[in-house]
């Protein structure tokens, strides 16, 4: 057990080394890098399509790269917004690293690229743990999937610096706690804003986009309490998650 740990221990401090390296190459040519963790059916892809359309809209030069195990699906969803898009499958691996990430991006990321995108591996557990150099990393929850999720994932809720919680136009059908939610939320995170949207719906349209753009213009984000410890570790603690409903 103790070797397993000092291993683990080696990897994550090789894969930080490698993400501070590429968050600074990232900053010197004027890009932020986004990473979106959810578990499969979260809606995350179905969210990213539209706020990659809404940027193109806006005449912003984003780029976005999504992981899978298997299959191209979610890149060819994400294609339909007009923004550039690359596919990476792991080949069974279940959270991205950054010299993978690094790998993809050189000799593919546009110049010029403002924003990047990256969809990691639909999974809470694996790529909580991994830093990938993004300067604002947004951990994704449905109303399906109940209200317990940031305290069934701590690491992955706990280190983030913005919640969304998406399916929203079904909260009413699943009974969806709203309240209990937010509590648990703050219990890993305290402080962290909480966007509530639907695809379906389009409320909370642009908020990611608006978040990221955010945080490119120089806006600090939210630091949170276990950002202090390694990524592996975890604390609680209590306060009240600051919930933003836009309609």
């Amino acid at each position: 057990m103790c070797r397993t740990v000092e291993l683990r221990q080696a990897v994550l401090a090789r894969n930080d080394e490698g993400a501070r390296e590429l968050r600074a190459r990232l900053a010197a040519q004027g890009t932020v890098a986004v990473n979106l963790l959810s578990s499969p059916g979260s809606g995350k892809t179905a969210l990213l399509e539209a706020e990659l359309a809404l940027a193109r809209e806006r005449g912003l030069a984003v780029a976005a790269l999504t992981a899978d195990l298997a299959t191209e699906n979610d890149a060819r969803r994400l294609a339909r917004s007009g923004a550039p898009v690359k596919q990476v499958l792991t080949d069974g691996l279940c959270h991205l690293e950054t010299a993978m990430l690094a790998a993809e991006l050189d000799g593919w990321l546009p110049a010029g690229t403002r924003l990047l995108f990256v969809e990691n591996v639909g999974n809470l557990v694996c790529p909580a743990s991994y830093d990938l150099g993004e300067s604002l990393r947004v951990a994704l929850a449905s109303v399906t999937e109940g209200e317990d999720k940031p305290l069934k994932y701590p690491t992955a809720f706990g280190l983030a610096n913005l919640v969304l919680v998406t399916k929203a136009d079904l909260a009413a059908a699943v009974e969806f706690d709203r309240p209990a939610f937010l509590a648990n939320v703050a219990r890993v995170n305290p402080g962290v804003e909480v966007v509530f949207t639907s695809a379906r719906t389009g409320q909370g349209a642009g908020a990611l986009l608006d978040r990221a753009c955010a945080v490119l213009d120089g806006a600090p984000a939210h630091r949170p309490v276990m950002a202090g410890a390694p990524a592996h570790e975890h604390g609680h603690s209590h306060a009240h998650a600051v919930p933003v409903d836009l309609s």
